[in-house]
């Protein structure tokens, strides 16, 4: 293996020096438990009011206790579907989110489905796009929730978030956004966009896994999480992770003070690595938006070459990439996103996702499309579908 070359950025980032040095005295120096009266404990909580004020300060959040603290972005999905949906019962049974949604907010309304609530899936378009015309036809007099992504975790679309969340409180139901891949990739100001509930996670913008945050708009009710103790406002009881809550306070300040260089040097990258690939390999489709998209992630299928049997010789030359959400990556099923957006399972089943990070480089994309060509190439060589001929 020659080099190695980190294409997986939608999965997880590595943590950056500044992260890393925000979240390093916290482990030794100021170890305090956050909830102690002492002076160790009221260091310890000033680093997580600092933190929350920063992920407030990030959002356009009116007030910083409106930012609760939380294991991830998948806890923070479970957290606002399943808490505001029980907070909600006795006005309504009836949640909307789409057919594309992360299994965070797809799982948690299956279980809600099991304890007697309706769920209406919305399909998306070609682009994996969610109709605003389809919310509004979805919504009844007992909908309480309307969870529409942000950006696909897959291809990358960006959904009229702001739309959406109009719609839904023109007939006076709550609306939660999965933001998770969007932090750091636009701009989200949650008072115009008029969102309720937000998602994030840091380990998705160069902070820590195991930490995320839930954006709750205050007035709205929610369900508590864990009881146990009077932390995150007796929301969420149990011991504050201090070092990962400053990492995700640092990592979201970053994220938008940098939002501007970052994103030009993506845009950039992606569109080179597009002509780049489309000029060596043939029959190859973009999946996603063409514009209406983020610039970090492309999913790309290579018609005559699986995907799986694609990604494992891609890692033997060193390059990392994924054929979905990681957290579904075991899965042997084709993507739920890409098939409902209509691709065949066999089309679905020979996407990659490329997601660049700020450190990638256009040599070490010269190299990824190289090893790319020669690695298709070899698969359709044996592939019954071009020993057949091309369908």
């Amino acid at each position: 293996m020659s080099r190695k070359i980190y294409l997986d950025n939608a999965s997880t980032t590595f943590v950056s020096g500044e992260v890393l040095s925000e979240m390093l005295p916290c482990f030794n120096a100021l170890y305090g438990n956050s909830n102690s009266l002492h002076s160790y404990g009221r260091d310890a909580q000033a680093i997580v009011d600092r933190a929350r004020d920063r992920i407030a300060h990030a959002i356009n959040a009116k007030k910083s206790n409106e930012i609760y603290f939380t294991s991830g972005g998948t806890e923070a999905d479970n957290w606002a579907i399943k808490g505001i949906a029980h907070a909600y019962a006795s006005k309504g049974k009836h949640i909307i989110t789409s057919s594309i949604e992360h299994h965070a907010v797809l799982d948690s309304c299956k279980a809600l489905e099991k304890e007697g609530f309706e769920v209406t899936y919305l399909p998306v378009d070609k682009y994996g796009l969610v109709s605003v015309a389809d919310v509004i036809h979805a919504i009844r007099k007992d909908t309480i929730l309307v969870s529409i992504m942000a950006v696909n975790n897959e291809v990358g679309t960006i959904q009229n978030i702001k739309a959406i969340a109009k719609t839904a409180h023109d007939y006076g139901v709550i609306f939660h956004t999965d933001a998770v891949q969007a932090v750091g990739a636009f701009k989200i100001d949650v008072q115009d966009m008029e969102i309720d509930a937000l998602s994030m996670s840091a380990h998705k913008i160069y902070g820590p896994k195991g930490i995320g945050a839930l954006y709750v708009k205050d007035g709205i009710l929610i369900e508590n999480l864990l009881d146990g103790g009077t932390q995150e406002r007796g929301k969420r009881g149990g011991t504050v992770n201090v070092p990962s809550v400053a990492g995700l306070g640092k990592a979201v300040e970053i994220a938008c003070r940098d939002i501007s260089i970052n994103q030009q040097k993506l845009k950039a990258i992606r569109d080179y690595f597009i002509k780049s690939v489309n000029e060596k390999i043939e029959y190859v489709h973009i999946n996603g938006h063409p514009q209406q998209k983020i610039n970090g992630t492309v999913n790309m299928t290579f018609e005559m070459a699986e995907g799986e049997s694609l990604l494992m010789l891609l890692d033997l030359d060193g390059i990392a990439v994924s054929t979905a959400s990681a957290c579904m990556s075991n899965a042997v099923t084709p993507s739920h996103v890409l098939k409902a957006m209509g691709l065949s399972d066999e089309l679905a089943q020979s996407s990659i996702r490329f997601s660049f990070g700020k450190n990638i480089s256009k040599n070490d994309i010269d190299y990824v499309v190289e090893m790319l060509a020669k690695n298709v190439a070899r698969l359709r060589s044996i592939s019954a579908l071009t020993k057949a001929g091309r369908k």
